[in-house]
């Protein structure tokens, strides 16, 4: 059956029901968990800016961001051990986190992804987007989504 889940998370609040339901389905399963964390890319320039600020505004972005990743992963691999459960934690810097998503299933093996979605109906998609509707469209690995 399932063996191996992708799970993305992002230090929101729904971060810890991802967590315990991807950890408690992988229980059953006795499958194995990937923690995924995708961030954003150093934002676009402003005009203006020195090349010395610019580098320097990137080095503090990336450190933010990977220091960020490292925790909600470390809290994930933690959960994973107290569980019995095999984990791997992976974070990378995307443009899109849904192809960011469905590239790391791939790259790790996983074959199901394991996603919370905020439910936020088609008034709050409509201004925000939904990661989980384009991972569901550019993925061929099965999707549980929990709300």
């Amino acid at each position: 059956m399932f063996k191996h889940l992708l799970v993305p998370v992002d230090g929101s609040e729904l971060t810890e029901r991802a967590i315990h339901a991807s950890l408690d389905l992988a229980l059953q399963l006795g499958a194995s968990v990937t923690g995924f964390v995708a961030e954003p890319l150093t934002p676009l320039p402003t005009a203006g800016r020195t090349l010395t600020a610019l580098r320097d505004e990137a080095l503090e972005h990336d450190a933010m961001t990977t220091a960020h990743a490292k925790e909600v992963l470390a809290h994930f691999e933690a959960e994973a051990k107290k569980a019995g459960v095999p984990f791997v934690g992976r974070h990378a810097q995307v443009p899109r986190v849904d192809r960011a998503i469905i590239a790391a299933a791939e790259a790790q093996g996983c074959d199901m992804i394991v996603m919370v979605t905020h439910g936020r109906g088609p008034f709050g998609e409509f201004l925000f987007g939904s990661q989980t509707k384009a991972v569901l469209a550019g993925s061929s690995l099965p999707l549980l989504v929990l709300h």
